[in-house]
């Protein structure tokens, strides 16, 4: 069993802040994931804002979230039907560096004195906050702070306010604001994990301009063809100062040079406004006059009452979403970041969704995966089912595009895309690609339970089963009846969610995930006729769905070959896992992990080795289809073979390890998952936050320590806490009810907070809440 590795943490053990004490440019790469600031559409990577002299050591990035470029996928040897064209996150015009000259003197930290320096991401006002307390090289002394936000309720818009205090001396103040339009991505690296594969300036610039204050740039795509603008503007606290501007459109720049006189002691602030359009949100033509629209208001509105809006948003937010443990300060900060790093990344407008490392970084891409479905997406649906919602409808909205691809493969229905952004399929490696057919099983999962969660009968009807009866129509030809396992339908050279075993036959996780899919449509097939025969007759006619389809869907379901060993008294992996070598994680250098950066893939594919849950994955999901017996035995079988070299494995091992009983490996898995960023556990945080991870602790929480579960449409629980936690307290929205959850280590307290009654259960003892009442259990250890 491999053991997992632990860091120091840097940052101050506060429970609703991000605080670096002190300056630590040694660590610069990790910090500006870390202090992003993010809306859900645009992420503003925590980059120094006087700029960091070292470019090795620093990515400055801005990203619109959906907002992409493509490039060519080129193989030594090609094959029909493999990706060709891959889509990529740009990183789009900087507008949050500056250049300060006092006297003379570039306000730079690797020159003169530091004697403060915090920087703090504040989580209940949605800001980054840097308070420097600096003497320059000549021995003048200045008080200088940055408040950078993206805002929340106005997602095209954000702001940056500097304010400036000359400390002892008076003298002339110039202040260097940009449009930059020169930003470029990754370049090529051998993490296969990084590098984003378009070159590296793919803009073209077709406008440029400035008006004293105010400037315009606007930028397009090379291959992608998708234009996209940005505006600034500037208030100054002061009225008489000078102001010089310039735009090049050939140098991609709009540059503004603000200089003043300034009085020890007074202070002096300047507001930098910006808002960020894209093709994809408004037509071309009126993407100009969508940002001047945004900025006139900001304009109106003011930084301080954006500030207020910021708060306002997000105290609705953690009303919410808040989870509160007592007993490591650690913890309650890990968490609350997880969730407010969730809520920056996530895209609410039905054309964008959650990359893998949000809006920080550009980590693979800026691709989504099935992480939204299964990882993010339940935080979403038991908090905040709008937005779980629109990252449903993200899905449809790509529909098409799976259903070209399902054709291309010679099959009806629709194949999502394993890695994309607007549709197309971009990874290049069909073995943990294409391969990956559970990804439909996982979107139809979300479905699933976001319609149990909210009975939101619309949006199946609009939207819902239609993905899902493509998708239903997409297995139905994948497998066939094989004589060979007794008629049983069968699903051969599949990839399941275990990336170190590929191409197999009969995975596990993908024949159970199927069925559930079938069993799905078949239901969706028989309540939409019951509850609306015109939206039903409506849909079948659309896409030409006939009973008889339906019928073959049921069959399958009902004759899906599901594996298991009476031996081993397990779930075998596949067909061929249980006949491969074990791999003794024990004996393998630590220098060696993650193995898919130093072992070749055939070397990995042959032996027994798990990069992640796969049947323990499965058994999570689907709890209710499996004893507690079967959790255990093959709990103790895969775990000793699991590298946990995907940030998506600790958080399932915390869970199941909970129900297990086996509390303190259930707390161990769940720090790691909770702290894998702030300590940057993996040394990759720098490459963005791993935003599954981040649900998966939510989810570990909640589903592990909370022993929440959906099955058969009533909430249970069945809660018990690790040594190391006093209290644990989260709220869930079910079905129009929100019901807030209390746990200590004697005492479960069930409280209904709106909503006329609920049924529930604990440890299997069921029980009704009325609106108000407050039920509580005595936990027995």
């Amino acid at each position: 069993m491999r053991r997992l590795p632990k860091k120091q943490a840097i940052f101050l053990p506060d429970e609703w802040n991000i605080i670096e004490d002190g300056f630590h440019p040694e660590k610069n790469f990790m910090l500006e994931t870390i202090f992003t600031v993010a809306n859900g559409y645009l992420g503003l990577r925590g980059n120094l804002d006087e700029d960091f002299p070292d470019k090795s050591q620093s990515f400055k990035a801005t990203y619109i979230n959906g907002f992409y470029e493509e490039y060519d996928i080129t193989y030594p040897e090609g094959g029909y039907g493999f990706a060709k064209r891959g889509e990529a996150m740009v990183n789009v015009a900087d507008v949050k560096t500056f250049e300060i000259m006092i006297e003379g003197e570039k306000f730079n930290l690797f020159s003169g004195k530091i004697y403060k320096h915090i920087r703090k991401l504040d989580m209940k006002s949605g800001t980054v906050v840097r308070e420097i307390l600096w003497e320059s090289e000549r021995g003048r002394k200045i008080y200088i702070s940055f408040e950078r936000l993206a805002c929340f309720k106005r997602q095209h818009l954000g702001a940056i306010n500097i304010r400036i205090k000359l400390l002892n001396f008076s003298g002339r103040i110039k202040i260097v604001s940009k449009i930059d339009g020169n930003s470029s991505n990754l370049l090529e690296t051998e993490d296969v994990r990084v590098g984003s594969g378009i070159e590296k300036f793919p803009f073209e610039t077709i406008k440029a301009y400035c008006n004293k204050l105010n400037g315009f740039l606007m930028q397009k795509t090379k291959k992608s063809i998708l234009s996209y603008g940005c505006m600034v503007d500037h208030v100054l606290s002061i009225k008489e100062f000078f102001c010089k501007s310039f735009a090049d459109k050939e140098k991609n720049l709009v540059i503004f040079e603000i200089e003043f006189d300034a009085k020890q002691d007074m202070e002096y602030s300047l507001t930098k406004y910006f808002s960020y359009f894209t093709q994809r949100d408004v037509e071309e033509d009126l993407i100009e006059e969508h940002c001047a629209a945004e900025i006139l208001e900001a304009k109106k509105i003011g930084f301080n009452n954006l500030l207020k809006e910021q708060r306002e948003f997000l105290e609705t937010f953690w009303e919410n979403a808040d989870v509160v443990v007592k007993g490591d300060p650690k913890i309650q900060q890990a968490i609350r970041f997880s969730l407010f790093s969730l809520l920056q990344s996530t895209g609410r407008n039905g054309i964008s969704n959650i990359a893998a490392k949000g809006l920080t970084g550009e980590g693979y891409g800026g691709h989504y995966f099935w992480d939204s479905e299964i990882y993010i997406m339940p935080f979403f649906i038991y908090t905040q089912p709008e937005i779980a919602k629109m990252l449903l409808l993200y899905r449809y909205n790509i529909l098409d595009a799976a259903r070209k691809r399902a054709r291309e493969l010679h099959h009806r229905g629709a194949l999502y895309p394993w890695r994309t952004i607007a549709g197309k399929e971009c990874s290049a490696y069909f073995p943990a690609g294409t391969a990956q057919y559970h990804i439909n099983a996982d979107i139809v999962y979300a479905i699933k339970k976001y319609f149990e969660a909210t009975d939101d009968l619309e949006f199946i009807k609009n939207y819902g089963a239609e993905i899902v009866f493509e998708v239903a129509r997409f297995y139905a030809e994948l497998g066939h009846f094989s004589e060979a396992k007794d008629g049983k339908f069968c699903i051969f050279c599949v990839t399941g969610p275990d990336e170190y075993t590929a191409l197999v036959d009969n995975n596990a996780y993908t024949n159970y995930m199927v069925k559930m899919t079938l069993e799905f449509a078949t239901n969706l097939y028989t309540l939409l006729k019951e509850k609306d025969s015109d939206a039903f007759e409506k849909l079948c006619r659309k896409i030409e769905l006939s009973q008889n389809e339906v019928l073959l869907w049921k069959n399958i379901a009902d004759n899906m070959y599901l594996p298991y060993n009476p031996e081993l008294k397990i779930i075998p992996q596949d067909d061929s896992f249980i006949y491969k070598k074990r791999l003794d994680l024990s004996k393998i250098p630590e220098n060696q992990f993650p193995l898919l950066l130093n072992w070749h893939y055939l070397d990995i594919y042959r032996y027994q080795v798990c990069k992640q849950p796969d049947v323990l994955l499965l058994i999570y999901l689907l709890r209710e289809n499996f004893s507690f017996e079967d959790l255990k035995n093959n709990y103790e079988y895969y775990e000793p073979i699991t590298t946990h070299d995907s940030s998506l494995s600790p958080a399932i091992f915390s869970i199941l390890a909970a129900e297990l009983g086996y509390l303190d490996k259930a707390y161990e898995y769940f720090v790691y998952t909770a702290r894998m960023d702030l300590d940057d556990l993996n040394d990759n945080t720098k490459d963005g936050i791993h935003a599954a991870c981040m649900g998966g602790a939510w989810q570990a929480l909640v589903f592990g320590f909370g022993g929440m579960r959906t099955n058969k449409g009533v909430l249970s629980f069945a809660p018990k806490l690790p040594e190391r936690l006093e209290y644990l307290s989260f709220k869930v929205r079910y079905k129009g009810k929100v019901l807030k959850v209390e746990i200590t280590k004697s005492i479960a307290s069930y409280t209904l907070l709106d909503g006329e009654s609920i049924q529930l259960s604990h440890h299997g003892s069921s029980f009704e809440l009325k609106r108000g009442q407050t039920k509580e259990f005595i936990l027995v250890n």
